[in-house]
């Protein structure tokens, strides 16, 4: 009957067998036929190809999704050369000994009188950072000059933080510049361009500010604070370079996690009218050693650290909710680990390795700012073995 089944349309194979591929060689397309020639296609794969397939791959994929950019940091000196070194330029000091001795020592000559000293930065919300590097600076700065912005680079509003504790700073009030801008983040925009935007509209403020040729300018965020003795050096030095990098410690939450001393995006312009722009990259080979530090998210409260993690330029470096949870910041601060959960930014496999892991707890409080240690009590948490935060 087989040839009738044939003739009549049924369904029939051209060999006997009674494998399951036989059973469906010709059937009509369909749900139960896609998947009986799945079957069919796989009874030649072997036990591990099995594994490799339904636990090897999705195993890998799912490594990829959680630790890719681990591993898109770790290849880093396959895909990226180092940048060109700096020229590093000794630092002498000692308390005890005069100007004209400190600037020979340099090669430099020693002026008659002073440069006139102007300090620009843009604000978010780091108040006790902001004191301490005002309070550093003071005796030598002429005037201080801070923009402040209604949202962050990410476009989250933001308050006008500044302005609601301007009374907290009456110290600089008569050598203060102060101006607002208005954020106009768009959505999807790359952060950097608010960021960039942000510095033009310091440039104008610096201008409202009376900066003029050969006045000198400190680049630098809030959170990079040049040494007091080395910003009274460039004021009193002549000859300096036009555009002078300075090298700071690197810390990392407070002052007991010291990262490195590389340091280098704080600089120091002798100002040229027209010409000297605003910024936060590099503009110059020249760099001062040792000359200040660098003390990043050095906060007091939780809330702090995870404003930042969502308002500043990186904030895509948050890729899973759980990194802002309060608990796992306070557990990734006293361990000295990286809120992100990223490996070190570094170009080659010795310093990326070397780094690897929490950094090392220092108990030297040595050489910080005076006014950290003349007020100790008030900002305890900036100091090595204060790790806990407040909570608000």
């Amino acid at each position: 009957m087989w040839w009738m089944m044939g003739e009549a349309g049924g369904h029939y194979c051209s060999k006997k067998t009674d494998d399951i591929c036989g059973g469906v060689c010709s059937q009509e397309p369909g749900r139960f036929f896609s998947f009986s020639r799945l079957c069919c296609a796989l009874r030649g794969v072997d036990m591990k190809t099995y594994i490799f397939l339904l636990v090897i791959v999705p195993t890998c994929v799912l490594a990829g999704y959680v630790h890719g950019q681990k591993i898109s940091y770790f290849l880093r000196p396959l895909w990226e050369s180092p940048p060109k070194p700096f020229h590093d330029i000794p630092h002498y000091y000692h308390e005890n000994a005069s100007m004209e001795t400190l600037c020979k020592l340099h090669g430099w000559g020693v002026r008659e009188y002073p440069r006139r000293v102007y300090d620009a930065v843009l604000f978010s919300n780091e108040l006790d950072i902001l004191a301490v590097r005002w309070r550093e600076l003071f005796p030598y700065i002429t005037q201080f000059v801070l923009l402040e912005s209604n949202t962050t680079f990410t476009g989250l509003p933001k308050p006008p933080v500044f302005a609601a504790h301007r009374d907290e700073f009456k110290f600089i009030e008569s050598r203060l510049t102060y101006g607002t801008v208005g954020g106009r983040f768009v959505k999807g925009q790359n952060p950097f361009y608010e960021e960039a935007y942000q510095r033009v509209a310091l440039d104008q403020l610096l201008r409202i500010a009376g900066i003029t040729d050969d006045d000198l300018l400190l680049m630098s965020d809030v959170d990079e604070i040049p040494s007091r003795h080395t910003i009274n050096l460039l004021r009193w030095c002549d000859d300096i370079p036009k555009i002078l990098h300075l090298r700071l410690k690197n810390y990392l939450y407070s002052f007991e996690f010291l990262v490195d001393s590389k340091s280098w995006r704080a600089s120091v312009h002798r100002y040229e009218t027209g010409k000297t722009r605003y910024a936060h990259y590099r503009q110059s080979d020249e760099i001062l050693a040792d000359a200040g530090w660098h003390c990043s998210f050095c906060f007091r409260r939780i809330s702090e650290f995870i404003f930042k993690m969502k308002a500043y330029s990186h904030n895509d470096r948050v890729r899973f909710g759980h990194f802002l949870n309060p608990k796992r910041v306070q557990r990734v601060i006293c361990k000295g680990a990286d809120l992100f959960d990223m490996l070190p930014e570094e170009y080659t496999f010795k310093e990326i390795i070397g780094k690897m892991g929490p950094i090392p707890h220092s108990f030297s409080a040595v050489h910080l700012p005076s006014y950290l240690l003349e007020n100790a009590d008030k900002y305890r948490f900036l100091l090595p073995g204060n790790c806990i935060r407040e909570s608000e």
